[in-house]
């Protein structure tokens, strides 16, 4: 076995969701969710298969999204992964339709951050074995981090 890992390309304005999951109509129910819950975001869908031709199917409605999330799938090259790319709406707003679609097996990370993807790989192939999600702590926030934190919260509507 050896591991390596695999940096994910993240388009400019755009947050990653990366997870796992297990069927053909991945692409499909991942789509119907986002449209679902989001349905003026921008996004890309991309499912790497597992087996049979072993395909990267992709879904969307964005181009560039599909075409970076179908990139970013070979790139990482584990079966059973999927990967969706967004605009115009943050992980938190799609997440529990994401995790509610019956094929989804887990969520490795949500974010708009840098992400590394720690892969195994061995003769049948690759499997993720964790993500390194952004910058590691540099210290603990003052009060006027506190504030900022909570005046971002309410710019973006999530409180009062």
């Amino acid at each position: 076995m050896e591991l390596e890992t695999v940096r994910l390309d993240i388009p400019e304005n755009s947050n990653l969701i990366l997870g796992q999951s297990h069927f053909i109509k991945t692409a499909e129910d991942l789509y119907e969710a986002m449209a679902g819950t989001a349905p003026k975001s921008k996004f890309g869908i991309a499912f790497s298969e597992a087996s049979g031709p072993c395909l990267v199917r992709s879904e969307g409605n964005d181009p560039e999204l599909i075409s970076a999330a179908r990139a970013n799938s070979l790139a990482l090259g584990c079966g059973h992964t999927f990967i969706i790319l967004l605009r115009e709406a943050f992980p938190i707003n799609v997440l529990n339709a994401v995790k509610a679609v019956q094929e989804v097996c887990g969520i490795f990370c949500a974010t708009a951050n840098p992400v590394e993807v720690v892969v195994a790989r061995t003769e049948q192939g690759g499997g993720i074995m964790g993500v390194i999600d952004g910058s590691s702590p540099e210290g603990v926030e003052s009060d006027e981090d506190v504030a900022e934190r909570r005046e971002m919260l309410r710019k973006f509507g999530y409180k009062l």
